[in-house]
């Protein structure tokens, strides 16, 4: 049994012990432990059940812990209720937990956060870097989320919005190759996409469809990093694209406009396009107008300096980019390659190693030591 299958049964084995009274960090922590068991013991002696198995450990866990709390005696009666050894039904409780986890009584980022963390699977640095804070700072955040829902009964699920940019947050992790879950994203979004009718769950889905379908050619056998532009487009998944496109369209119909369609629009564009050289840059200059006024996201207007560039000229790309902070992530790889296109190959050459200084992953750390390495030789 290996760490994907473990992952993939965690939120599931959660959730039923949510349901049968536990409080959510006191859950968490039983599940924890059973994973823990599940290492130590399955390689000798594998389950029949997986599933089955971990409910048993964790709820048992749960309840030892409880019945050293003194506070919470009252659990005691709980005991009898330990399940049995056997199947367990073959229920998908993580769109559910995702719902639970976005909690009234958390902020959506606090939600959003516990989420990742404990249904999710990715680490606090994970997180930190998806929220452009110090990691720190979201081990904090993380903990006081789970104080504040310790003992609360999860009877009042929070707002799709929220969940919908847990997926989003989640999806972008497995997508980046860290941690395999753009996939499950993916199917998770789909079920609320059946269950709810609304146009920004449409939107995420076309969205994460857009980009998934380029997943293939986004990195070489090796793993290295490939732009957009240098893809090999006759590889891209011509199935999810037109799925996506389609999915937008109906969603667009419906003049009820937010950030995941304007984000489709964007990567259906893109998509669209025969080869780079054909890209229309000035409607996507356009969409991440419609995106800055959406959010005013930092990132969004990062992004749309790049647009501009390519639209009205590297000059233009450099002028947008002058009004943000020069600490954003991946400034400096936007900045080197608005002056490359201008003809400074010094100073492009300088950023891109800068970049590649503060790149957050590997791939992409190479890949800008290599666009560095490239101009120097030019020099």
């Amino acid at each position: 049994m290996n760490e994907a299958t473990l992952r993939s049964l965690t939120p599931s084995v959660l959730g039923i012990l949510v349901r049968r009274g536990a409080d959510f960090a006191a859950a968490e922590d039983a599940v924890q432990d059973a994973l823990v068991e599940a290492v130590r013991v399955w390689p000798a002696d594998p389950p029949r059940d997986p599933k089955g198995w971990l409910v048993a450990v964790a709820w048992r866990r749960f309840l030892d812990a409880t019945r050293a709390d003194a506070a919470r005696r009252r659990r005691e009666d709980l005991v009898t209720e330990e399940p049995a050894p056997g199947l367990a039904p073959a229920v998908d409780d993580t769109l559910q937990l995702y719902f639970l986890c976005a909690h009234p009584s958390l902020t959506p980022s606090s939600a959003v956060a516990l989420t990742l963390r404990a249904v999710g699977g990715l680490t606090t640095r994970q997180i930190a870097q998806a929220y452009l804070v110090p990691e720190a700072t979201m081990a904090q955040r993380i903990s006081r989320a789970k104080r504040t829902v310790s003992g609360v009964r999860f009877d009042q699920p929070g707002d799709v919005a929220t969940v919908l940019r847990v997926l989003y947050l989640v999806f972008n992790e497995g997508y980046s190759g860290d941690v395999d879950l753009a996939a499950e994203a993916i199917r998770l979004t789909r079920q609320l996409a059946t269950a709810i009718d609304h146009p920004e769950v449409a939107g995420l889905l076309a969205l994460m469809l857009l980009h998934h379908a380029r997943r293939a050619t986004r990195t070489t056998p090796n793993g290295g990093l490939v732009p957009l532009a240098e893809q090999d487009r006759a590889r891209w998944d011509t199935g999810s694209i037109a799925e996506g496109v389609e999915i937008l369209q109906a969603a667009l119909a419906r003049d009820r406009l937010g950030e995941f369609q304007a984000q489709a629009a964007i990567a259906a564009l893109h998509a669209d396009a025969p080869t780079a050289e054909e890209t229309d840059w000035v409607q996507i200059v356009e969409w991440y107008d419609e995106l800055v006024r959406l959010t005013d996201s930092p990132v969004v207007r990062l992004n749309r300096a790049v647009a501009v560039g390519e639209a009205d000229g590297p000059r233009a790309g450099l002028a947008a980019l002058a009004a943000l902070d020069d600490a954003l992530p991946r400034h400096a790889a936007v900045a080197a390659y608005l002056h490359e296109r201008d003809g400074d190959l010094a100073t492009a050459a300088r950023l891109y190693a800068e970049a590649a200084r503060k790149a957050p992953n590997l791939a992409e750390r190479e890949h800008l030591t290599r666009q560095a390495a490239r101009l120097n030789a030019r020099r």
